[in-house]
C-alpha cells in the first residue's frame, strides 16, 4: 500500500498510546496516522478501471466458461509537480482523544485538484508527487516543480539549500503558499528565499508580466481577509527572477491553497477560489512554457578573452544600473560572434560592466544598457552620461523582453541626461538600416504579432547629436533573440532579425 494511500485510510483516527512516551513506535504510528488539520478533505478516490475475460474452470467440472474480472491499472501520467514534505509531527485532542498532523498535509487536495482542473482547462496530463527533500534528486528533468506549503515555521537542512539554489538555476520552479495566510510559514518562506539567493530580492510582479497573461488575463482578483468586508484589488504575486524567467513564484502571504482545493474559512486572509484557481492554472503555465528557458539559461557562455589586455579591438561594455541589468549575460557574446562571422570587426570576447560614475569616454566607444525593471540614474551617472555622449559615445538599449516598467524608467532617465532632446522614431530611410544588412521589414515575436497583427516594420528610436545618433533605443527585446533563448514571452524581435538590427548598430555607431 502506498504511503499516502494509507495516510488516508489514517485519517481521523486516534494515535495509539505508548507508555514511556515518545518512543520510536509512537512516532511511527504518528507518522502513520498523520492527518489534516481542518483545512480541507482528502483527494478523491480514483476510478477503478476493470479488464474481463472468459475461461474455462478445470475439469471435471462442467465446462461452462465463467467469466473473470481484474483491476487494470491506467498509466501514471508525468509529474510536473512535487508536493515537499515539511513539518514535525505534531498533537491535537478532539472530543477526548489525541490526533497526529504533519503541516505540509493540512491542505491535502489542494495541488491534486488544482492540477485536475488545470488539466481540462488546458487539455494535458500532469500529476503532483510527494517530494522528501532528504531523498530528491534536485533535477528539474525529473521533476520540474516543488510545491511549500503550510501554516507553521519550517526550516530546510543546510545541505539542502545550495541543492534548492542549484534546482532554480537549472531550470526548476519553486512555488510558495502560505495556508490561510499564514504569517509564520509566509515568514519561513521569505527566509529561505534569501537564504537561496540573498542577491536577488523576492518583488512583487509587475502587471504585464506573463504569469498574470500566460492562460487567463489577470488585472484584479477578489480577497477576503478576517474583519474585513470582501474586496478586489490588484493580484499580488511575487517571485525571485533569474535571467528573463521567474524561477520562484509566492502567492504573495494570501492563501491560494484552500481556493485550490475549493474551500474557503472566515479566518485568516485568502483570494478566493474562483480567481484562485486562475492564478494557479497561470503559474502552472508558465512553469511548463519556460521550462526549456530554464534549461537553457543554466549554460553557462563564456566571454573566453575575459582577463585579457584589452587590444585594439571592440569591447562591449554594459552599464550597471539599480535594476536588473545584466539579465541574459550570455547575450552580448552571441551578438559579438555574429559580427565577428558577418563582417570584418575584429572582435575581443570579452564584456566590462562599467559604472557610469567612473566612465571613460575613450575607452568604452559603446555601451549597451538593458533590463526588465525600474531604474533610477544618480545625479553623478547622470552627468557623467551626458559628458560621455557629448564627446563622442554611443548608447545602445533596449526593454529586455518588451517590458514596460524598464521601457518607461529609460524614458524617464534619458530626458534627464539630455533634457533639450528627445526619442525620436528612426527613419527608414537612416543609415543605421543600411550599414551591414538592408533591412526594410523585421519579423516579431509571436506575442508582439498578437499584440499588434501586420506589425512589420523595425521599431527603433535615437537621439542625435551633430547630426550623428549617440542614443539607439528600442522598446522591444533583443536580448532573446541574440542569445537564441526559447522564451514564449518575449516581446521583441525574432532572432534573424534581432542580429541583424544589433550588428548594424554596432558598425554604424563605431564607423560615425
Amino acid at each position: 500500500m502506498k504511503r499516502r494511500d494509507f495516510l488516508m485510510r489514517g485519517m481521523f483516527r486516534p494515535a495509539v498510546v505508548v507508555l514511556g512516551g515518545g518512543t520510536g513506535l509512537e512516532i511511527m504510528l504518528a507518522e502513520a496516522f498523520a492527518q489534516p488539520r481542518s483545512c480541507g478533505p482528502p483527494p478523491a478516490a480514483k476510478p477503478q478501471r476493470r479488464t474481463a475475460a472468459e475461461s474455462l474452470p478445470p475439469l471435471p467440472l462442467p465446462a461452462t466458461p465463467l467469466r473473470r474480472s481484474e483491476k487494470k491499472r491506467e498509466p501514471s501520467p508525468p509529474a510536473l509537480v512535487g508536493k515537499v514534505i515539511l513539518g514535525d509531527v505534531k498533537w491535537e485532542t478532539r472530543d477526548g482523544q489525541r490526533y497526529a498532523f504533519r503541516d505540509w498535509m493540512t491542505d491535502p487536495a489542494d495541488m491534486q485538484n488544482l492540477l485536475t482542473w488545470t488539466n481540462e482547462q488546458l487539455h494535458i496530463r500532469y500529476r503532483v508527487v510527494d517530494a522528501d527533500l532528504a531523498e530528491f534528486s534536485y533535477n528539474p528533468t525529473e521533476l520540474p516543480t516543488l510545491y511549500f506549503t503550510g501554516h507553521d515555521a519550517f526550516t530546510v537542512p543546510d545541505a539542502v539549500i545550495p541543492r534548492l539554489r542549484q534546482f532554480c538555476i537549472d531550470g526548476g520552479t519553486i512555488l510558495g503558499d502560505a495556508c490561510c495566510g499564514a504569517p509564520a510559514f509566509d515568514q519561513a518562506f521569505r527566509r529561505l528565499v534569501q537564504q537561496l539567493f540573498p542577491k536577488r530580492p523576492m518583488e512583487p510582479l509587475p502587471t504585464d508580466h506573463p504569469l498574470y497573461s500566460s492562460f487567463y488575463p489577470i488585472s484584479s482578483v477578489h480577497y477576503r481577509e478576517e474583519g474585513r468586508t470582501d474586496w478586489q484589488d490588484l493580484p499580488e504575486l511575487e517571485a525571485v527572477s533569474i535571467g528573463c524567467r521567474a524561477a520562484i513564484v509566492y502567492t504573495g502571504g494570501y492563501d491560494c491553497s484552500c481556493g485550490w482545493d475549493g474551500h474557503v474559512h472566515e479566518h485568516g486572509k485568502r483570494v478566493l477560489p474562483a480567481d484562485a484557481r486562475k492564478l494557479g492554472a497561470n503559474i502552472i503555465t508558465y512553469a511548463l512554457a519556460t521550462y526549456e528557458l530554464g534549461r537553457f539559461l543554466s549554460t553557462e557562455r563564456v566571454y573566453h578573452q575575459t582577463g585579457q589586455p584589452t587590444r585594439d579591438q571592440l569591447v562591449i561594455a554594459q552599464v550597471i544600473h539599480d535594476g536588473d541589468w545584466d539579465t541574459q549575460p550570455s547575450s552580448l557574446a552571441s551578438l559579438l560572434k555574429h559580427l565577428a562571422e558577418n563582417t570584418t570587426v575584429e572582435v575581443q570576447f570579452k564584456k566590462e560592466d562599467v559604472d557610469l560614475r567612473s566612465i571613460d569616454a575613450f575607452a568604452h566607444p559603446i555601451l549597451y544598457m538593458t533590463g526588465h525593471k525600474d531604474f533610477t540614474l544618480s545625479d553623478d551617472e547622470v552627468n557623467n552620461l551626458r559628458r560621455y555622449l557629448a564627446a563622442g559615445g554611443v548608447l545602445v538599449a533596449n526593454a529586455c523582453c518588451g517590458r514596460k516598467a524598464f521601457d518607461t524608467a529609460f524614458r524617464r532617465e534619458i530626458a534627464r541626461v539630455l533634457p533639450d532632446h528627445k526619442l525620436d522614431r528612426v527613419a527608414l530611410e537612416h543609415p543605421v538600416y543600411r550599414s551591414v544588412f538592408p533591412i526594410d521589414k523585421v519579423s516579431y515575436t509571436p506575442l508582439v504579432i498578437h499584440e499588434h497583427p501586420g506589425m512589420f516594420r523595425p521599431t527603433l528610436e535615437g537621439i542625435s547629436i551633430e547630426n550623428q545618433l549617440r542614443v539607439v533605443y528600442s522598446p522591444y527585446g533583443f536580448v532573446n533573440g541574440w542569445s537564441g533563448a526559447p522564451n514564449p514571452y518575449d516581446r521583441g524581435y525574432e532572432d534573424k532579425d534581432a542580429l541583424r538590427l544589433g550588428i548594424n548598430i554596432l558598425v554604424y555607431a563605431m564607423t560615425h
